[in-house]
Parts: C-alpha cells; structure tokens; sequence
C-alpha cells in the first residue's frame, strides 16, 4: 500500500510505514508543505495513496466524494512523536485490515 502523511503530522510517521513494508512519504518530500488540501488530495490521488492526516478537512472531503484516495484520520490529540507512533503501531494492523477491505474513511481515536 502507499500512504501520503499530511504536514501536520510528523516525517517520522512515513519513515515508520516504509520500515514495514508500504510505500509511504510525507508531504514536505513532496513539496506540499505549504499546499492545499485540494492540491494534497489531488497528489494522493495521482500517485493512488492513502492520505494519513490529522485535518477533520480530509474526512469530511472523504465523506463527501465517491470517489478520491482513502483517508485514515488520526484522532490522538497533541502528543510526542514517539507517542503517536506507539499508537499508531497499535492501530496500524486494523488500518490495513480496513483499507484492504475498501473502507474510504478510517477515523483512529
């Protein structure tokens, strides 16, 4: 699978994916630091990526448009990156249970 981390969160998150075996990269490799989130959405979806985001922003596009790249909406709050990536270890088999399974919108709280 191929992931997208949105500017928010931290390039360490798309280090972790690619360490198990998904493409991943963040948005700042990409040169979205500063870009919308039309742009980023388009991104993702010309390159067939997940978006991974903390941005309400994405989910709600998610939920609105039939079609688009899949969206996992993080929903931990502020926290250390060594926190949110202990969590996200945790959530991150789940995630691609779902994403496999087709779902378009994965909120993780």
């Amino acid at each position: 699978m191929t992931f997208l981390v949105d500017a928010q969160l931290p390039p360490k998150l798309a280090q972790w994916i690619a360490t198990r075996g998904h493409s991943a990269t963040h948005a700042d490799d990409q040169g979205l630091r500063h870009a919308t989130d039309t742009s980023i959405w388009r991104h993702a979806e010309s390159m067939g990526a997940t978006i991974v985001t903390k941005d309400e922003d994405f989910a709600l596009r998610s939920i609105g448009s039939p079609s688009g790249p899949p969206v996992v909406w993080l929903r931990c709050g502020n926290c250390t990156n060594a926190m949110l990536l202990g969590w996200f270890d945790t959530a991150f088999p789940e995630i691609l249970r779902r994403l496999a399974s087709g779902d378009r919108l994965i909120e993780v709280q």
